[in-house]
């Protein structure tokens, strides 16, 4: 579980990277399942959104006590999972995640999430792992964003240049197996794989129950199919639905 220095760091920073590492078997067993997945969906070999919309294994590793120990510590004890996906850079691959926050895509109310980043390879500066701007999240606001047409981004939505200073960035370097934790709010992005070494990672997204999964809302993330945001499934991890008001059925 978390210290109460590292829950203190994820409430002033908006990020923790706990001392908690997933063991060898479970990595290998998450790289198997990606590997299957990119095996019958090849356009999933860089990035897929929704990841338990294709195969439901994932939600073993989500299910992990000892992450839903650090979730509830952090966001409470009523929570659900609503997505999981898979952020892949291969070697030499140039492909950057823009500076954004990720509740200006989600139908989220009030807009509440926990990402817990996991890594399945070495995570580096050169390898194009996740930055951050501590304590952005404060606020509680969704900054401007801007819409980018720019070529090799994985994301097209861009925080202003105005709204933060890119020297106050901090690298999150991770072995395998190890992860971070992070709120909803907070800024954050990743430049491309420049080495010779890929970079893999997996997300599970908790909220607190006391927020609603809008299904029907429009969104600024917008895809076909099972990956519409509109189309994730609910699940709960722990304690009750506080809202009243979120659809645990089964969609995908």
């Amino acid at each position: 579980m978390l210290t109460s220095s590292e829950i203190e760091q994820y409430h002033r920073d908006g990020y923790v990277t706990p001392s908690f590492r997933l063991d060898e078997a479970t990595l290998d067993d998450i790289r198997e399942a990606h590997a299957r997945l990119v095996h019958r969906h090849p356009e999933f070999s860089d990035y897929c959104s929704a990841l338990l919309a294709y195969d439901p294994w994932f939600l073993t590793v989500a299910r992990r006590s000892e992450i839903l120990d650090m979730v509830e510590q952090v966001i409470g004890s009523d929570f659900a999972l609503w997505n999981s996906s898979f952020f892949a850079k291969p070697a030499k691959v140039g492909t950057r995640t823009p500076w954004h926050q990720d509740g200006e895509y989600w139908p989220i109310e009030p807009l509440a999430t926990c990402t817990v980043w996991i890594a399945l390879d070495e995570s580096t500066t050169e390898n194009g792992c996740l930055r951050v701007i501590p304590g952005s999240h404060q606020t509680r606001q969704l900054a401007r964003h801007n819409r980018s047409d720019a070529p090799n981004i994985a994301l097209n939505l861009e925080l202003d240049e105005s709204e933060f200073d890119e020297s106050a960035a901090v690298d999150i370097l991770l072995k395998p197996g190890e992860m971070s934790l992070h709120d909803v709010y907070l800024y954050h992005g990743s430049e491309a794989n420049a080495s010779d070494h890929s970079r893999r990672g997996m997300t599970l997204r908790y909220m607190p129950t006391s927020s609603v999964y809008r299904h029907n809302d429009s969104t600024r993330f917008e895809r076909e199919g099972p990956l519409e945001m509109s189309n994730r499934t609910v699940y709960l991890m722990r304690g009750s639905d506080q809202s009243g008001e979120n659809d645990f059925r089964v969609r995908y």
